[in-house]
């Protein structure tokens, strides 16, 4: 009943917000200017002229964002270099209280960094406000982590001597950020690497370029030393290449596609640089005959069409037993015409546009090549229809049955609001073809037989398992992937440690 009452309020609490933020939008229909930032300074002009960011829902033109050079990327390059000593030597308590101080100046400015959200990368304002609370939550728990750095110490071998294994920071890192969560995935990125002694570069995707610029002031208004954070957007491949080539970087953290990651291996293999990726999925939904068909069903529509299906772990093809597959399906279906499509600033729509016109026309294009292929289109695939519609980035929630492993829904990734469902005899076939991708992010598994739990957690070949339960990313967990899917991780304990390296020492103190 509690849990009633809170949401209850919550959606009220958005109705409101959305109407003020709604007349608000409509007052200001101007293009605003944004700007890099380097070394504690706004880069206000350059000769890389500027990027311009779309509104997904009207593909109207709403800012514009500095774009920088090489010249002034090698500039954020040495500006990290020369803050990094004093910022490691900083006590990391005190490094702590600074991401503290930003985790506040954020929580006061929720209303405004969720209407930003919503107008730069068009998910809804509920989903844009827990993005917000996500980000407060990376950074405070890597602020906590201030004082819980541990090295080791290890019995040595002769008398009068200590070995111990301390941890320190690479130095200068750089974060590369996907679209799909333009401040999660800031906040994912310098908790860990600002309290560890790291600095770092932030360079948005070009999509979404603004809530970076955004979250910088808060960077500037707690006075952050600078060149601690940089934030960079450019144009030019070269100039962005710079920031891994370079010999002064000496770690990235990118999130992004499988393509960019095999980029981003070329790029550092020069200098050796060290490279957190967290790439492309695939991740399989596996509902066996013994499953609670309803869970798993609200499971399946929330875990393909949140972010309008842009999220790196969601569903994107079902597997489901031969047994039930006409039940699941059936409801699958009635669940999804549910799914209301609209405004994302309105509080009664759950899925707003994909974020780029580019990204539409490839669902559209999968979608038809698989249609040409055999599978049946039972649900969507083509524009809502309404005059509100005829501009934006807009699909359908859409369902393909009877599609098999071979077509391209299911071989490719579908980073859109279209859900493949496919036959299997059973639980081992089903993992047979999950194990025979190349990705391995993420995995879904509805049963109630504990002995197919544990084949999964020992056969899966998967960063993450969800067990009977829809999406979720807990702060304190590991978000990781294999095989193709990146190497390291991001979150939690592990989190933390990738952005810090060990220094073995030997100190013998015999007179």
């Amino acid at each position: 009943m509690l849990w009633k009452a809170l949401r209850h309020l919550l959606k009220k609490e958005i109705q409101i917000i959305s109407k003020l933020i709604g007349t608000q939008m409509g007052m200001d229909q101007g293009i605003k200017d944004y700007y890099c930032y380097i070394d504690g300074a706004w880069i206000t002009s350059g000769t890389g002229g500027t990027i311009e960011v779309e509104d997904p829902a009207s593909n109207e033109v709403f800012a514009r964002v500095t774009a920088l050079t090489e010249t002034e990327i090698v500039e954020a390059l040495e500006s990290s270099e020369r803050a990094q000593r004093s910022w490691q030597l900083t006590p990391a308590a005190t490094r702590a209280g600074y991401l503290f101080a930003i985790a506040e100046k954020l929580k006061l400015k929720k209303d405004h960094f969720a209407q930003l959200l919503v107008r730069e990368q068009g998910k809804t304002l509920a989903e844009a406000y827990g993005e917000v609370d996500d980000t407060i939550r990376y950074i405070t728990y890597s602020a906590e982590a201030g004082r819980r750095i541990q090295g080791a110490i290890f019995p040595s071998e002769k008398a009068n001597e200590q070995l111990t294994i301390h941890k320190v920071p690479y130095g200068v890192t750089v974060g590369l950020c996907a679209f799909n969560y333009p401040l999660a995935l800031i906040g994912r990125k310098v908790g860990p690497a600002l309290v560890t002694g790291n600095t770092m570069i932030i360079k948005p995707h070009e999509l979404t370029p603004v809530t970076a610029a955004e979250f910088c002031k808060l960077v500037e208004e707690v006075g952050l030393p600078k060149g601690v954070i940089n934030m960079v957007a450019t144009k030019s491949a070269a100039a962005a290449a710079l920031l891994v080539e370079s010999p002064i970087t000496k770690l990235v953290s990118l999130t992004g596609s499988t393509r960019a990651g095999r980029a981003m291996y070329h790029a550092a293999a020069e200098n050796i640089t060290a490279l957190t990726l967290e790439l492309g999925g695939k991740a399989p939904f596996i509902v066996c005959e013994d499953a609670q068909i309803d869970k798993a069903v609200e499971a399946a529509v929330v875990s393909r069409f949140a972010n309008c299906g842009q999220v790196c772990i969601c569903n994107e093809m079902i597997m489901v037993h031969e047994k039930i597959v006409d039940e699941f399906t059936d409801k699958l279906i009635r669940r999804v015409r549910e799914i209301k499509v609209g405004n994302p600033m309105a509080s009664h729509i759950d899925m707003g546009p994909s974020v780029s016109r580019q990204g539409l026309e490839r669902i559209h294009r999968l979608v038809q090549e698989n249609i040409g292929q055999g599978a049946e289109l039972v649900l969507g695939g083509n524009r809502p229809e309404g005059a509100y519609f005829e501009r934006g980035n807009w699909y359908e929630p859409t369902v393909l049955t009877r599609v098999r492993p071979d077509q391209t829904t299911v071989q490719e990734e579908l980073f859109g609001p279209v859900l493949p469902v496919m036959t299997v005899s059973g639980f081992e076939e089903a993992v047979s073809i999950s194990n025979a991708r190349a990705e391995g992010l993420s995995a879904y598994l509805f049963t109630n037989d504990y002995k197919r739990h544990l084949r999964a957690i020992d056969t899966l070949q998967v960063g993450t398992i969800f067990i009977n339960r829809g999406i979720v990313g807990y702060i304190q967990g590991y978000h990781s992937g294999h095989k193709t899917s990146g190497i390291g991780g991001e979150d939690g304990v592990f989190g933390i440690e990738g952005f810090l390296q060990k220094k073995t020492v030997y100190l013998d103190y015999e007179d």
